[in-house]
């Protein structure tokens, strides 16, 4: 068999790596706070070039040290480099460790560098007739290309590489590849930092070599030169020319103590490797590895059901794993592809859903005594009562319990959910199913029989263990009293949907178009010329090169007319203004007037916005499809979105009611700071209160609306932990008067200084947080080596309890507000959910009723050191409830 040689310079490719992901650095960190991106991307050429060679043959050879034979022949080799970044030093180790588990040797040699033990066994791999590849970042190694060697250069981050063979090395170089070494000794090399001959360049050299072959030959034919400043140079810097020469050649001979019989590649120790990935949380590449290097999953019994067989159904006495198939994101619209029910390892699996209809199945899902263990229930409810269904009592949804344990590994998909709890029984949906257009339920039944099968194993199989790990974590309640019911007020929710008058966005949209019109006139009047507003490239040009106004910010392909950047030039240029304007303007028009216009579902002129329960880190509620949270309401235009939000009965109204300042409240409730407490005890305006502490200002009419405005800024800051950069940034500021502000705060409120300092000691002891309700966040930066990354936990750590627990109160109010309605005998509904505020619509005559009603349960939600305020508003649209 013939032997393929692939020979790795580690401490070139590292780097290259490290660089080709630099921009990326925060994002590659594992949970230890370790920098992965080099070893990230030292992986990724591995796979590739492993790929591409198929080598019987391995080594990657590293530098030993920064002392070797040419530092000592001139000691400012490779001297004025910049120092090493630390991010990158301390990946280094771990690099070795990936090639231990890729069974790849690695080696290093004391006075020698990575190229010499390459350039060593390149020579012996050639005489032994071996085929080599020599993978690097570094040019310099080119001169080992021969007939049986080739050098692949890294060129575009790690996996892209140019090769060099001798034919290449001629066409680009003009040279051959011994010359390349003469070259550098013609004119030194200042990426290593010595010297060759003063004033010869590549150019001069080349036409040097060219006549007399090699620096040796240069200097054999010196005499013979005709007299010019060169040949002073050259007759000068003779020394440097001949030690550049020997300072640029690789050693073919150093004295290693690995050879070629100790370089067999046997392919990788998966179990070491895939350790290896998962201590530096790459999933990806445990992905690729578990889907390369598979074991065939177990089979797995299941049974068809039938009409016949449903009365078999009937064992299940006391409990039923449920699983309901719909292949898209949206259930509200998804098909229905199938649906798997059973318990004990006795699997029914059928693609007709009609027989859900069918009494034997559909009581059982309506029950309340036979318990159901489901993935999503609030997926499943709302899919069930599109069928005319209903669910009953839930007892574990995987799911939800999986977000309440580590609410930062969330996945939507049961397969890869499963194994982030160490269950690998059961494939994504995207290695059964397919992705992107391909995605497609497979017509093959035992396949799609056997994964739904699974689906309902991969639940059972983790009901107990999960169940156990929230009682440990004192997590039950929060999942029985909170999240369960909460699953089953948005599904209410979403099922409800909200009226959209189709006939108001219509309009709306052409006002739109008559207003973005009319600014791109004026835009094009300023600029002197029309152009492509919606292309940075254009805009670019006319703003920075024809305008001439000054660049703020520049981005690889060229000028950034980011709104930050623009927001900036404002007061230089009047089209500024404009065309920030038509950027918002444009944003509603396609976001809200065309985005929502597609969402109605034609069968009853409502949108059913999705909640997501399981996103965010903080426990927040998150809308989609649409998303009805984000409607711009600071704007005028955006405001006016919520005119075409209707009730959907003719004599009802929109009712709106929302929490004031809760997330400043929850901070004086968990901070015990009396001062702050006082403030809402009193009913005081809570930002003219701090503005009277901070400024030292002695009654509320010296609080001007600035005034006001500054002390707001400085109360929601602290809330997120913010910096004197931050706030100074946020009010036009300096940093030293910032500095003052928040020093002067935390001397008004000394117990949220306290608080901020006890809570990031607490999140370095546990590594996590909780709020009010045992809500957990796990801050795997806490511990992180970068002080960015580090601050960023430390001020997540003081934001999430507050933010946290502000979710966890309006959830509770959400819960006992449903139960209120039901009890009550309204017909008030809610319907959405838009961060602190909740919004009703309801008969007219009972808009008196809700005044009283609604305020009164969200005020008791919690019990809270402090009050908790509700206001209220009405009227016949959504816009004029406020």
């Amino acid at each position: 068999m013939a032997k393929k040689l692939l020979l790795i310079d580690g401490n070139s490719v590292a780097f290259r790596a490290f660089f080709a992901l630099h921009n990326q650095l925060d994002r590659f960190v594992n949970a230890d706070g370790l920098h992965t991106n080099a070893i990230y991307g030292f992986n990724t050429m591995l796979d590739h070039m492993i790929k591409a060679v198929e080598p019987t043959d391995m080594l990657v050879a590293f530098d030993a040290g920064k002392t070797t034979f040419r530092t000592a022949m001139f000691d400012n080799y490779k001297g004025g480099r910049a120092k090493t970044p630390s991010e990158f030093s301390e990946q280094m180790p771990y690099i070795e460790q990936l090639l231990d588990a890729y069974g790849i040797q690695h080696y290093k040699l004391k006075d020698y560098e990575a190229d010499d033990i390459i350039g060593t066994l390149a020579g012996q791999a050639d005489a032994a007739g071996y085929t080599t590849t020599v993978v690097t970042g570094d040019r310099d190694l080119t001169q080992l290309t021969t007939d049986h060697t080739t050098v692949a250069v890294t060129v575009k981050g790690v996996s892209e590489v140019e090769r060099y063979t001798p034919a290449h090395v001629q066409e680009k170089l003009g040279i051959t590849a011994t010359q390349i070494i003469d070259m550098k000794g013609l004119t030194g090399d200042t990426s290593d930092n010595y010297p060759g001959v003063t004033k010869v360049g590549e150019k001069t050299a080349l036409k040097l070599l060219k006549q007399y072959g090699s620096v040796e030959g240069v200097y054999e034919n010196v005499a013979d030169m005709k007299q010019s400043k060169m040949k002073e140079h050259l007759i000068e810097d003779h020394d440097l020319a001949v030690r550049a020469k020997v300072l640029a050649t690789i050693k073919r001979d150093a004295p290693i103590t690995v050879g070629l019989a100790d370089l067999a590649y046997a392919g990788p120790n998966i179990d070491q490797l895939a350790e290896f990935y998962q201590t530096m949380d790459f999933q990806s590449f445990l992905k690729k590895l578990k889907v390369n290097n598979a074991e065939p999953v177990a089979p797995i019994d299941y049974t068809v059901l039938t009409k016949e067989n449903l009365p078999e159904l009937a064992q299940f006495k006391t409990a039923v794993e449920f699983y309901l198939e719909m292949p898209t994101a949206n259930y509200h619209t998804s098909a229905f592809a199938g649906f798997a029910i059973g318990h004990a390892g006795k699997w029914y699996i059928s693609r007709d859903v009609e027989l859900l209809l069918q009494p034997a199945v559909a009581e059982m899902l309506a029950s309340d005594t036979i318990k159901k263990n489901v993935f999503d229930m609030k997926r499943t409810i709302v899919g069930l009562n599109r069928l005319g269904l209903s669910l009953g009592t839930v007892d574990f949804d995987l799911l939800l319990v999986s977000y309440l344990l580590d609410t930062n590994d969330n996945s939507n998909d049961l397969g890869n959910l499963a194994e982030q709890h160490g269950y690998t029984e059961l494939p994504t949906d995207e290695e059964v199913y397919g992705k992107g257009v391909k995605r497609a339920i497979p017509d093959d039944d035992k396949l799609f029989f056997s994964h739904l099968a699974r689906k309902l194993a991969a639940i059972a199989a983790l009901h107990a263990e999960l169940m156990q790990k929230l009682d440990e974590n004192e997590q039950t309640p929060l999942y029985d009293d909170i999240e369960k019911p909460m699953a089953r007020v948005l599904a209410q929710m979403e099922i409800a949907g909200i009226t959209v008058d189709s006939g108001t966005l219509q309009a709306m949209g052409s006002q739109f178009k008559e207003r973005l019109s009319e600014i791109e006139q004026k835009i094009y009047q300023e600029a002197g010329q029309e152009f492509n507003i919606n292309s940075p490239k254009q805009l670019g040009k006319i703003l920075f090169e024809d305008m001439k106004l000054p660049v703020i910010k520049k981005t690889k392909t060229g000028y950034s007319t980011a709104v930050d950047v623009l927001e900036k030039l404002a007061p230089e240029a009047p089209i500024v203004a404009n065309i920030l304007q038509y950027r918002q303007i444009s944003k509603i028009q396609s976001t809200y007037v065309v985005g929502l216009l597609d969402a109605i579902h034609s069968s009853d002129q409502k949108v059913h916005t999705r909640y997501l329960q399981t996103l965010t880190q903080t426990g927040r509620l998150s809308s989609v499809d649409p998303n009805l949270q984000n409607i711009p309401v600071r704007l005028e235009e955006g405001r006016k979105i919520r005119q075409a939000f209707v009730p959907s009965h003719a004599g009802w109204q929109i009712f709106s009611s929302d929490y004031s300042q809760i997330e400043l409240r929850v901070l004086a409730h968990i901070t015990h700071d009396a001062n702050l407490q006082a403030a809402f005890k009193e009913g005081d305006d809570i930002h003219a209160a701090t503005a009277m502490r901070i400024f030292n200002l002695k009654s509320p009419e010296e609080v001007t609306p600035n005034i006001r405005r500054q002390a707001k800024a400085v109360n929601f800051g602290i809330v997120y932990g913010i910096s004197d950069y931050g706030l100074s940034q946020n009010i036009g500021i300096t940093r030293k008067q910032a500095k003052a502000f928040i020093d002067a705060y935390f001397k008004e409120y000394p117990g949220v200084k306290q608080y901020m300092t006890d809570i990031v000691k607490q999140a370095h002891e546990q590594g996590y947080v909780e709020t009010i309700s045992h809500r957990r966040r796990y801050l795997p930066d806490i511990h992180a080596k970068s002080f960015n990354q580090r601050s960023f936990a430390e001020r997540t750590a003081m934001n999430t309890p507050i933010q946290g627990s502000a979710a966890d109160i309006i959830k509770i109010a959400m819960i006992k507000m449903q139960a209120k309605l039901k009890a009550a005998g309204l017909k008030a509904t809610m319907l959405l959910q838009v961060h602190d505020e909740l919004i009703f619509e309801a008969p007219k005559e009972e808009i008196s009723t809700l005044e009283k009603l609604v305020p009164s349960v969200m005020d008791s939600a919690v019990k809270l050191e402090v009050p908790l305020k509700v206001e209220s508003h009405f009227g016949d649209t959504w816009y004029d409830a406020k």
